[in-house]
């Protein structure tokens, strides 16, 4: 074997037939250089493994880009990392992954986890949740957004949430929280991150007070100031309270989900916070609300202010009509429904002739638990009664749940049956009417 020089690699020619040639440097034992029939020239290194006494070849360079010196430098890094029990290669492949992995990581930011969060999980969720859950955590904790998600620490989200409790934000602290730790165990599942650092974290969940139940007197006076408001958030709250079903639920009412006979009223499943399709009974009470609102012609949605309104059209040919939405603006209709409680309030107290009494605030979600407490104290069963909220009932968790199929479909009718009795006053059979007393 030869000694490497530039001359000597030059006139290195491949034999007819072959494919290529191997020639090693007798200066640097363990360098070599292959040539191929088109007459490309690459250093490359050779040894033994010491565990298999298999011989290892492994590219250097293109003779050209590096010089005969600086590939001998490199075999004999080479051989001496294996003189010392390491192997190059192995060695190199490991760094190589490594700085791919740095490299996947620094891209994957915690904005760019939250977005794929949504796009794939969150998809199959109700969209409001969706659009709530990836927006709360970016306002609450912007400033771990561009941070590599996989590089985000227990300490950094602790702090983050730490800054949001200092300014008297609790509850939202506690939410964001919820929806980050759900984020990461996403990534973490799907092999994004290696570990959740809002897991198990030291901060309050900061829920709110959840206590709330309305008197008979306060559902009285809701009842009462509901009949006083116009369409459409006069009828909402009186179907919301009478349906005990959530507010958006009942805002995206349709008719076309609402039996014939107005009987019953089946939410789809994209509607639900489980993702399952609820069949809610309508009493006649409800029923009477149906029948006061006036339908529009190619209009579906039972609530509804934006139902044949036109706005000008890009196009030249006249206008166009917007797609009819549900109702929103619902802090706004509570301060109506509030100011609308204050009037009936003042005017039974003026009756009395006694001083009138500001409500406790409440809000609409307080209607679901002061219909279950109702129904508890009427003798429902609490299967009946979360079955009628949509609620996996307590009862029925584990084994229960997978046997227990019965949809309580009866007991449901009669439990919202009685609840519109008690709301209404109207005396029903195994129904206390509503006292009013003040």
């Amino acid at each position: 074997m030869p000694k490497f020089t530039d001359r000597l690699i030059g006139s290195l020619k491949v034999a007819s037939g072959r494919k290529d040639r191997l020639v090693f440097d007798t200066a640097c034992p363990g360098l070599g250089i292959r040539v191929t029939a088109k007459g490309t020239r690459s250093f490359l290194a050779q040894w033994t493994d010491p565990a298999t006494r298999r011989k290892i070849r492994e590219p250097i360079g293109v003779w050209g880009s590096i010089t005969i010196e600086q590939a001998r430098e490199a075999v004999r890094a080479r051989l001496g990392a294996v003189a010392k029990g390491v192997d190059p290669r192995a060695e190199r492949i490991r760094r190589r992954e490594a700085a791919e992995r740095e490299l996947a990581e620094t891209a994957l930011t915690f904005d760019a986890l939250i977005d794929e969060w949504q796009t794939l999980h969150l998809a199959h969720r109700r969209p409001r949740y969706a659009a709530e859950a990836a927006a709360a955590i970016r306002r609450g904790v912007p400033e771990l957004l561009k941070r590599p998600a996989a590089r985000i620490s227990r300490t950094e989200a602790v702090n983050a949430l730490d800054q949001i409790v200092k300014a008297g934000k609790v509850v939202t602290a506690g939410r964001t929280m919820a929806y980050a730790r759900a984020c990461f165990a996403w990534g973490k599942r799907r092999g994004k991150v290696p570990d959740n650092p809002f897991a198990d974290l030291p901060i309050s969940a900061g829920t709110t007070e959840r206590e709330r139940v309305l008197t008979d007197a306060e559902i009285a006076d809701v009842w009462a100031a509901s009949d006083t408001l116009p369409y459409p958030f006069g009828p909402f709250y009186k179907l919301a309270t009478l349906t005990l079903q959530r507010r958006e639920e009942v805002a995206g009412m349709r008719w076309p989900e609402i039996a014939p006979d107005l009987s019953r009223w089946t939410i789809p499943g994209s509607r639900m916070k489980n993702g399952k399709p609820h069949d809610v009974h309508l009493s006649e009470a409800a029923r009477h609300v149906l029948r006061s609102i006036p339908r529009v012609d190619g209009c579906d949605l039972v609530f509804t202010t934006t139902a044949g309104r036109l706005s000008a059209a890009s196009e030249p040919n006249g206008n166009r009509r917007h797609e009819p939405s549900p109702i929103s603006g619902f802090s706004q209709g509570k301060r109506y429904l509030d100011a609308a409680i204050g009037k009936v309030r003042k005017e039974n107290a003026s009756k009395a002739g006694r001083k009138c009494k500001t409500m406790t605030p409440w809000r609409v979600h307080d209607l679901r638990r002061t219909g279950v407490t109702t129904l508890a104290a009427l003798g429902f069963d609490s299967i009946v009664v979360d079955k009628l909220l949509a609620h996996q009932p307590a009862k029925l968790r584990g084994v229960a749940a997978v046997y227990q199929r019965h949809d309580f479909a009866r007991e449901r009718a009669a439990a919202l049956d009685a609840w519109a009795g008690h709301v209404t006053g109207t005396a029903t059979e195994n129904v206390i009417p509503l006292r009013i007393t003040r």
